[in-house]
Parts: C-alpha cells; structure tokens; sequence
C-alpha cells in the first residue's frame, strides 16, 4: 500500500492524499459511486468517467450469483468485463447476504443462505469470498464482516464483532491477489467500548486500509460522528481511512473533518432514479409542476451534460413520461454534482482558493 498525505487542515484533522492502485492513483478525499452489478444504473463507464469519477464500487455478493465469478475471470476481471479503466473496489457483499438473500444462518463457518434470484443454496465463508475478490480484479477488497441492525444489544454484538475479526483473519490469510489492497473493516455497532475494541485488534491483524462499517444504518447523526471520534485515533495515519455507507455531502464534510479520506453511498444515483437532484441551492425535484416551463439547466454554471444540454422543463418532460433518458442524464447530474463537490473539499483542505468553506 502507498498512501501519501499531501495537504492538512490547521483547522481540523482533515487530510488530503493519494492512494496507489494498480488502475491509477486517487486523490482523496474521495467517493466512491455504487455499480454492484458491474454498472452505474444507466450510465455507461465512458461516462461516468467523464463526470469525473475517479473509482466505482462492484458487490461480490451480485457478482458472484449472476452472471458468475469464472465469466469475470474468463474476460480479464471486472475491468475488463464492464469496460472500466479506473480504479474500482469489490465489497465483500457480506451486508447484502444479510440483506437480500432468504434462510440464511450466521455460523463461525460462515453464511448460508438461499439466493434472493433463484433460491439456490450457497455458503459465503471468508475463503470463498477471497477467492471471489481474488478472481474479480478489484483494486481494492474487503473482509467479510457481519453488519448488525440498529438498534442492537451490547451481547448480540459482541458475539458478532467475534466473528467479523475471526472472518478478518482467515480473509488475510486466503487473500492471494498482489494488485489488490485487502482493507479491514471495523464493527461494533455504537457500543464504543466494542468499537475501540474492534478497531484496535483490525489494526493488530493489518491491513492495507480500514474501513468503519455498521454506520448509517439508521442511528442518530450524532451517534455516528461519537463513534468515529472514539475510532478514528485508533487508526494508523498512514492508512486510508473509509467510511462505508456514509454519503449526505453534509455528512461526508463532518467525517472528512474528523480525518476519513473514502466515502461510498448509493445516494446520488438512487436518488436521481427517484428524480431528486443536489444543487448548491438545495435538492430539485423534477417532477415539480413549478418547472413545468423553466427553461433553464438544473444548475447554472454546472458542467455535466443534462446542464449542458438540457433545460428543467424537457428534463421534466422526460420524466413524466418516463423516458430512460431522463435517469441516465439525472444520474449524470448527480455524480458530477458529487465529484465537483469532492474537488472542492480537497482543495479546501488545501488552502486552495475556489474550495469549499467547509
């Protein structure tokens, strides 16, 4: 792992950096837009890379169920596969396991479960789900750890931090893929006792990088940030630092503050398949009937082709008559809205003119 902090805040413990992959460097802060089905909903990679995004996330869980991991290893790997020059990370797909999938049982093995697509039985043990990561090609890849529901008990989750640390140790162990960063992942839910326990043996394992999991799972915002105060010191500096989930612009400037340099949500593209678009004024909603003859773009002085291109009104003509042109270019919207807004983070952290106030 080469991770270089090239800027700090005077004013907080905010840090800019770049962390080398085998598929290009990235300037962090960053985040990291959802393609769990080896896509960004509606976009193709061309394009998601125009809007400025530096690295996409893909889901072994999906992966692995459909179309199959030796599809994937027969093109090259992901990259290869979805036609991705960037670099991109593989989650382990453990929450979507508990998520999606139907009958599972958590053991020491592992989980067993049915898939949520054709009911077939499968079993996803930290091995498997290396070798899965090993076979994608994702630059980055992480453990598989157990995420708990909010709220849940202090028992409950400690037995399940047991597991995500003995799952963190067996995944180290069977990852065999040298172009790949493997991060850690830290759980606990919002018992901080777990959490700096959590934190401190993930770091006695090591990792390339570690990420702060079981966050934004429905807990106070406030709960939140306590947890990755009591976390966040317990993490070597010279590491990445992820939080996964997290991904309000709001919420990403308070977690950059306390010192995280990798965020990852599926909110810019979900929300603009729901028709919500961020602006510096405030969100948009484009089925308004106020913008039913604005003929201006989404927001002035944006460079992303639906404002380039397109007015409100057509962008809410498309919509209404559900026309797929209409997510893909909201999409597009969003994510450039998401990359300009990192941009500017990182140059605030920076002292650079232009950046950010917060």
């Amino acid at each position: 792992m080469r991770f270089e902090i090239t800027a700090t805040d005077p004013h907080s413990r905010a840090r800019a950096g770049k962390l080398y992959t085998a598929h290009g460097v990235l300037e962090t802060p960053v985040f990291i837009p959802s393609a769990s089905l080896a896509t960004v909903r509606g976009c193709a990679p061309q394009e998601v890379a125009q809007a400025g995004v530096q690295i996409i996330a893909c889901n072994a869980y999906h992966l692995w169920l459909r179309p199959g991991v030796e599809v994937i290893a027969k093109a090259g790997g992901v990259h290869r596969f979805m036609g991705w020059k960037r670099p991109m990370l593989s989650d382990s797909g453990g929450f979507q396991v508990l998520s999606l999938a139907a009958a599972r049982e958590v053991s020491e093995e592992g989980v067993r479960f049915r898939s949520h697509l054709d009911g077939s039985q499968r079993t996803l043990t930290p091995e498997t789900c290396m070798a899965i990561q090993n076979a994608l090609g994702a630059d980055i890849a992480m453990i598989l750890d157990e995420c708990c529901p909010y709220p849940c008990d202090h028992e409950y989750t400690a037995r399940s931090l047991g597991l995500t640390l003995d799952w963190a140790r067996r995944c180290k162990a069977a990852h065999t893929n040298p172009h790949q960063h493997l991060f850690g992942i830290v759980q606990g839910g919002v018992h901080l006792d777990l959490r700096r326990h959590s934190a401190e043996e993930t770091v006695r394992i090591g990792f390339a990088g570690y990420a702060i999991g079981g966050l934004s799972v429905g807990e106070p915002r406030e709960q939140m940030l306590e947890v990755l105060e009591a976390v966040l010191p317990l993490l070597p500096a010279d590491r990445p630092r992820y939080v996964m989930g997290v991904g309000t612009p709001d919420d990403i400037a308070a977690c950059a503050r306390l010192g995280v340099d990798v965020f990852d949500c599926v909110l810019p593209t979900r929300n603009a398949r729901h028709g919500s678009l961020f602006t510096q004024q405030g969100v948009v909603k484009i089925k308004h009937a106020g913008l039913r003859e604005d003929l201006g773009p989404i927001e002035a002085g944006c460079d992303c082709p639906a404002c380039q291109g397109y007015s409100r009104a057509y962008l809410r003509h498309l919509w209404l008559a559900k026309e797929t042109l209409a997510t893909r270019l909201l999409t597009l919207h969003n994510l450039r809205y998401y990359e300009r807004f990192m941009s500017d983070l990182r140059a605030a952290i920076a002292g650079e003119e232009g950046g950010a106030d917060d």
